[in-house]
């Protein structure tokens, strides 16, 4: 590589690690697991409701994918799809900012019935980025640096994170609700438009479509020949079924760390811990994926999110109140998420990358995220589960589907590419 060519490169992964950065700090502002949990629940007392908020994150940001890889597979740029959903997506988390500022003037049902519309409306225009975004990236860093770059992304992010966790925590202890909550959303507005701005700076490469637009019927019937015959996509697609239904709990372990009433101030504090799980255990992702392969950096990361519930399951056997106790315990269960959660991340984006041939990335990733979709839904079966049975049961299920995915996976590394 010419020393030109090399300093465009180097310029080209800075930005691109920058603009992962500035997401990581924008997301953590309306982290689902957390910050709109306990949101939700503050403004609804409803259990159902924060399953509802996190399956609506979820869901809005994988079924858009089907949609746009079939607009995006036939276009020689893809930039303009992440730049509509990236700046529309700021634009949703300032009407959010707007509503909880204002929503002292508004009944309660009327501030809950906006939030849930204008909260699904983020999460589908967020869904539009995805497709794009793995394209832009896979054709701009190779693979032996892509989980180095994903690394660069979750270390920096985390350190972020850990900013904005305790900015959060000052903010809602300083302000009254929800006007906390509202500050907190319009800083990641900021940094969400920041992280926009520094991606479309690094550009991309305009590919030459390889063949002609087609209907929207055949780009499915496609995707069911892709379904059938690669093996390792519907091995890859049970297991994120198996994730999906393993981390339907995941809105849920804030409700039971904050049950114990002095801990209802300390939601940034469960944030910080998931954040410095993520932080620490970035260094390990990102040498393992790039050494020892992304399908074994997602059997290590799907081992590791067997704990959570089991914990959380021992802590309920145990009838634990005292505060301290709990906010150790519940401290190291959410830095087992972000350990976990940030390893799944980063194993999943670059197994896809890799799955997926080069001519066909963006359809790749429209029929893996449109069939994973479902899955997102689970949270709110997690709240029936927990209305109908207990919260035990929820954990129970999570921690029986980890395990059934630690055994797809293994059979995932088995299957020759």
């Amino acid at each position: 590589m010419t020393k030109p060519a090399a300093r465009q490169w180097r310029r080209k992964f800075s930005r691109i690690a920058v603009a992962g950065i500035l997401f990581q700090g924008g997301a953590a502002t309306v982290d689902s697991a957390t910050i709109v949990s306990a949101l939700v629940h503050q403004l609804t007392a409803s259990s159902f409701a924060v399953g509802a908020a996190a399956a609506i994150s979820r869901y809005g940001w994988l079924f858009p994918q089907l949609i746009v890889a079939h607009l995006a597979q036939s276009r020689a740029r893809r930039m303009p799809f992440y730049s509509a959903g990236a700046f529309g997506r700021v634009i949703c988390l300032l009407c959010l900012a707007a509503l909880l500022w204002l929503s002292a003037l508004l009944p309660r049902h009327i501030t809950v019935a906006l939030f849930f519309t204008i909260w699904t409306a983020f999460a589908f225009i967020s869904g539009i980025v995805a497709v794009p975004y793995n394209d832009i990236v896979a054709r701009s860093v190779a693979s032996g640096r892509r989980s180095r770059l994903l690394a660069v992304r979750f270390f920096g992010g985390g350190l972020l994170m850990l900013l904005i966790a305790g900015l959060a925590h000052w903010m809602l202890r300083a302000l009254p609700f929800p006007a906390g909550y509202a500050l907190l959303f319009l800083l990641g507005a900021g940094l969400l438009a920041a992280s926009a701005i520094s991606f479309l700076l690094a550009g991309e490469t305009s590919v030459r479509p390889t063949e002609p637009r087609s209907s929207f019927a055949d780009f499915l019937r496609e995707g069911l020949r892709v379904l059938r015959q690669d093996d390792r996509f519907r091995l890859f697609l049970y297991a994120r079924w198996l994730s999906g239904t393993a981390t339907m709990a995941l809105p849920f372990y804030i409700l039971q760390a904050t049950r114990v009433e002095t801990l209802r101030g300390d939601v940034a504090l469960f944030f910080a811990a998931q954040t410095v799980g993520s932080l620490l255990s970035n260094p390990l992702w990102g040498w393992w994926g790039d050494r020892r392969g992304k399908a074994s950096l997602l059997v290590l990361a799907a081992l590791l999110g067997t704990l959570a519930p089991a914990l959380t399951l021992w802590w309920m056997a145990l009838g634990w109140r005292e505060p301290g106790l709990t906010l150790s315990w519940f401290g190291m269960v959410f830095f087992v998420i972000g350990a976990a959660g940030n390893g799944d991340t980063i194993a999943q984006l670059g197994y896809l990358m890799e799955l997926s041939p080069d001519d066909r990335r963006p359809a790749y990733s429209g029929y893996f995220n449109a069939l994973a979709a479902p899955a997102a839904l689970l949270p709110m079966v997690g709240a029936l589960v927990a209305q109908v049975a207990s919260f035990a049961w929820v954990f129970a299920i999570s921690l029986c589907a980890a395990c059934f995915q630690v055994a797809a996976l293994r059979r995932l590394i088995a299957v020759k590419s």
